[in-house]
């Protein structure tokens, strides 16, 4: 994705006047117009704040409705409470632990809570933080792997052994970034046939002296599927009887580790296995909260190298940090508390069950038409993958994205990674404020956009790169 460029004003000063509407000027009709500002540098004046928020609020008019948003697993819908309590601490830098004791105590309940529900052995024991979200969450525990096993590595390391991480080719994007950024060598397990993530025997086949740990995650974004933690642990267990090679695991749990443990209690993914590490979520998805705040937990300190934590003496107290942002806004942590203690565990699991509800009602509403084949059903995440239906060729799954866009819904079209780059799908996310109403809205877009679809001579879209992932 190309960086952000300035531009310049194209169509000259003169048209800018037409950019405002006279009644934006309250005490001047004319006034403002004859002070429209430029696009691409800074005004040479000031202007009312009334008509700064009318410029800036129209223009934003053209962004998609987020309610509408199927592509997304973030929050998009919260109480008027929760937005409330972050409007009054916006202003509040995270950081300042000193200046904001209650905000940093309410974080510090969180990783308590959070510890408790993946059944940390010792949770008063457990280790943990805010981040910004799960990417940056992820960056921390994938430290904490490299970092450990530089310790048990030192006499090679960096001299002749170079780091590898296993993973499955469906991990989001920032385990990329991660291994760009800190050097380590991303081994992905591609995806084959109907397996559309990391299995086992693979996951330990690519380990070796220097794998810094495997991760699993619980909740693909591709089709919102499980992959088998336990059964991974189990294959690493038997690495380490024949090699005694001894490969820590982290729970990529952006999203299932905020619905496994409401919905699935019986399975067994958390700390629960004693090869699990560390475990992260984003509680700006499923924890409901809206962007961005994430979590990293570690099992105890000695998952989290001691030389990792910076002490620094911050306006006139030691604190110890450890996350790669610095200054951030406290609201959405102050949400996080307010979801957990508004909800709690009944309340959670009846949000989850009924986004469950909704995505496998969906999901069987649009198997049902005859033109799509369901990769996943929403019965792990509530979320789910699928295809044109054998025999489908007057359209392709990008014509449907395109089609539901025209009547405002964002629904991803993309393509899967190795080795399944043939197989393009369609995926949609149910979040909480995705109602069974709004639901039976979209079957009726799909009954308006299908039988124009059905007559066309074959699929509109020549240019793959007009997928749509939005793997976030």
């Amino acid at each position: 994705m190309a960086l952000h460029q300035g531009g310049t004003d194209g169509d000259g000063e003169r048209h800018r006047k037409l950019a405002l509407n006279p009644f934006y000027g309250v005490a001047d009709p004319v006034g403002d117009m004859e002070a429209a500002p430029p696009r691409h540098r800074l005004p040479d004046g000031p202007m009312a704040p009334t008509t700064a928020y009318q410029l800036v609020h129209d223009e934003l008019m053209l962004d998609g409705n987020s309610r509408l948003n199927l592509a997304t697993f973030v929050t998009t819908w919260m109480e008027p409470q929760a937005a409330a309590l972050m409007g009054e601490c916006r202003d509040k830098n995270m950081i300042d632990k000193d200046e904001y004791p209650r905000t940093a105590e309410l974080e510090r309940r969180c990783v308590a809570m959070l510890a408790d529900l993946w059944n940390a052995p010792e949770p008063t024991a457990t280790v943990g933080c805010s981040t910004t979200g799960s990417s940056e969450a992820c960056m921390l525990a994938g430290l904490a792997l490299k970092r450990r096993w530089a310790l048990r590595n030192a006499d090679r390391y960096p001299g002749t052994a170079r780091p590898n991480l296993v993973m499955g080719a469906n991990v989001q994007v920032c385990w990329d970034k991660f291994c760009t950024f800190w050097e380590i060598e991303a081994r992905q397990v591609p995806m084959e046939g109907e397996r559309f993530h990391l299995d086992p025997q693979s996951a330990a086949a690519l380990c070796d002296e220097n794998t810094i740990g495997v991760v699993a995650v619980l909740g693909s974004t591709f089709d919102g599927s499980y992959e088998p933690v336990a059964e991974i642990c189990a294959a690493l267990d038997g690495l380490q009887e024949r090699t005694g090679l001894d490969v820590p695991v982290h729970v990529d749990g952006a999203s299932g580790a905020m619905i496994a443990p409401f919905l699935d209690e019986d399975l067994v993914w958390d700390f629960r296995l004693p090869r699990v590490a560390s475990i992260n979520t984003s509680g700006h998805k499923y924890g409901l909260v809206y962007p961005g705040v994430g979590w990293a937990l570690w099992r105890s300190p000695a998952e989290l190298p001691e030389e990792l934590v910076f002490r620094v003496n911050y306006l006139g107290g030691d604190m110890p940090t450890f996350a790669l942002n610095f200054s951030r806004p406290g609201a959405q942590v102050v949400a996080q508390y307010y979801s957990f203690l508004r909800l709690g565990r009944d309340g959670y699991r009846a949000v989850q069950q009924a986004s469950r509800d909704v995505a496998r009602g969906l999901a069987s509403r649009i198997e049902a038409t005859g033109d799509f084949r369901l990769l996943s059903r929403g019965d792990e995440l509530p979320v789910f993958a699928f295809t044109t239906a054998p025999g489908v060729r007057n359209f392709d799954v990008f014509d449907v994205s395109r089609r539901l866009r025209e009547r405002g819904w964002l629904v991803p079209a993309y393509t899967f990674p190795a080795n399944r780059e043939d197989l393009a799908v369609l995926r949609i996310v149910c979040r909480n404020g995705f109602s069974a109403d709004l639901a039976e809205l979209l079957v009726e877009s799909f009954e308006q956009v299908l039988p124009e679809l059905r007559a066309q001579s074959g699929p509109a879209t020549r240019d793959t790169s007009a997928a749509t992932s939005f793997h976030h």
